[in-house]
């Protein structure tokens, strides 16, 4: 297995190799270039591929994540600073831009860069050079800049957050990573990959595989957390099957009849389900308006419910369950009640 492989950047699908296809042909090239995607959609890893493809593949890789530092410290993190520079500053500290000469520099959450660091990082990709924090002497590098972000950046641009010449120059190329909910044909092939090296670092002799039903649940389940969060629910169900047959998938781990209750605090995505429209609009003038059916009504209203559940939780149908204070298997019965299992499971959204 190749070590990009090892790092889990496998994968069959149309839309994987598309992607895999644009690096190759990519990263040959001395430009920069930004790779855009949702969070755990392997980001790092691409970025690592760009380089290993490269003719600086023996030089240095330096990634920093830019939303892992202080803003009043990222120009130093990034261009280094003189002695005295600042007060702490003891000796002379080189920045990733300098240690990455030769090779390439990674900055992860690229929009998360304060308008004076863009205007920075653009002279560098532009002239090759800078000065450390609190220095004179202007500094020459030669690095290959690889940005990342799940932001839009043309927007912020738009609003005055992003440099539009930095914004231009990144984009010689884009690449777009595509979530693991538009690649369900991987799902499979990465769950084994993932169990298999679960299964190693267990000292377990062999995967003995997923039962049809937990391949049914990975298969539907949206992934929202993408790759990473498929890692995860695949190394916790390997370990607690104890070498047998993978027969539970739990795809979240605070699930517990005995959770502490929620805040009084909840931010808007916490907050309690509202009422549908449809149940809102239904005042007791409508309702002793005339003859109603009851049973109709009834429906109707369960099916409202069990659908705004189901979009509020991305069709996590275990956490869809949560939010309407049903058990999961309860859930399944309404779902199957009203056909909406089959619907769901049809457009692989049921999880």
């Amino acid at each position: 297995m190749s070590m990009l492989q090892d790092h889990g950047l496998i994968g069959s699908s149309r839309a994987m190799s598309d992607a895999l296809d644009r690096v190759s042909r990519a990263a040959p090239l001395n430009r920069p270039i930004l790779v855009i995607g949702e969070r755990g959609t392997g980001k790092e890893l691409i970025a690592a591929r760009l380089h290993f493809l490269s003719k600086r593949w023996e030089k240095p890789l330096i990634k920093l994540n830019c939303a892992a530092i202080a803003e009043s410290l990222l120009e130093t993190e990034l261009f280094g600073h003189e002695a005295g520079a600042f007060t702490g500053a003891s000796k002379r500290h080189p920045g990733r831009f300098e240690l990455a000469h030769g090779g390439s520099l990674f900055l992860d959450e690229l929009a998360n860069c304060s308008l004076r660091v863009q205007e920075k990082i653009l002279r560098v990709i532009e002239y090759g050079e800078f000065e450390r924090v609190g220095g004179r002497e202007t500094l020459r590098v030669d690095v290959r800049l690889i940005g990342a972000t799940n932001a839009d950046l043309p927007d912020l641009a738009a609003c005055g957050k992003f440099r539009s010449d930095l914004l231009d120059r990144l984009a010689f190329d884009v690449i777009t990573l595509p979530p693991l909910r538009a690649r369900p044909e991987d799902i499979l092939e990465l769950s084994e990959h993932f169990a298999l090296r679960m299964t190693q670092e267990l000292q377990r002799e062999l995967f003995r595989g997923f039962s049809s039903q937990a391949t049914r649940e990975l298969q539907c389940y949206a992934w929202p957390g993408n790759v990473r969060e498929l890692k995860n629910v695949i190394e916790r169900a390997v370990y607690r099957s104890e070498g047998e047959l993978v027969e539970q998938i739990e795809f979240d781990p605070f699930a517990s009849p005995w959770r502490p209750e929620r805040s009084a605090q909840q931010s808007p995505t916490e907050a309690p389900l509202p009422m549908p429209s449809r149940a809102a609009r239904m005042t007791d003038e409508q309702a002793a308006s005339g003859p109603c059916d009851m049973e109709t009504m009834v429906a109707d209203f369960e099916q409202s419910l069990l659908r705004r559940a189901l979009e509020q939780t991305r069709f996590n149908q275990r956490k869809a369950a949560e939010w309407l204070s049903l058990s999961y298997h309860q859930l399944r019965g309404y779902l199957r009640k009203y056909k909406l299992l089959q619907q769901e499971g049809d457009s692989g959204e049921a999880g």
